[in-house]
């Protein structure tokens, strides 16, 4: 049985002190799934500023993003490629900081109540299979220190890749 024990106050050594426990968690399973949902918990009870963290994988038949694994209110369910900021990530594959949705063209607003938002892709071999999506409840919640470690994260995702 797995618990994440966190001591430090700032956000850099939170993600520091983690980052080893999700190793701990994912070295050893290869399902995607199943490794996706212990993140996006652990991601979730780490941090009171985030308020919804999940992911979006790639749906090659409809060529679209369906929601996975997640923590936080009911989802959307699919997001066109190129919409939102889910979409807009997967697209140009790279990791998209929102300070105010509201200023976003395009946002989706799955929560009404979400005011910032940082999204980053999981790429594999090249490809890119899915987002990870992380909201926050207050304006400019994400920096380059989120950018920095839930990209290190979404590299671990990727190097245990299975479905």
């Amino acid at each position: 049985m797995h618990e994440i024990v966190l001591t430090s106050p700032s956000k850099e050594g939170i993600y520091k002190e983690l980052i080893p426990q999700i190793t701990s968690l994912i070295e050893d399973e290869r399902n995607l799934i199943a490794n996706m949902a212990n993140i996006a918990a652990a991601l979730h009870h780490s941090f009171d500023y985030y308020s919804w963290v999940g992911f979006y994988l790639y749906d090659e038949m409809r060529k679209d993003l369906i929601v996975g694994p997640f923590q936080g209110k009911i989802a959307c369910t699919r997001i066109a490629i190129g919409k939102g900021v889910c979409g807009t990530s997967f697209q140009h594959r790279k990791t998209i900081i929102v300070p105010d949705v509201n200023k976003f063209p395009g946002h989706i607003f799955c929560d009404g109540d979400s005011k910032s938002e940082i999204v980053v892709p999981l790429i594999v071999n090249d490809s890119c299979i899915g987002v990870l999506d992380v909201d926050s409840y207050s304006l400019n919640s994400f920096d380059h220190t989120d950018q920095t470690y839930l990209e290190e994260i979404a590299s671990m995702i990727t190097k245990y890749f299975t479905l």
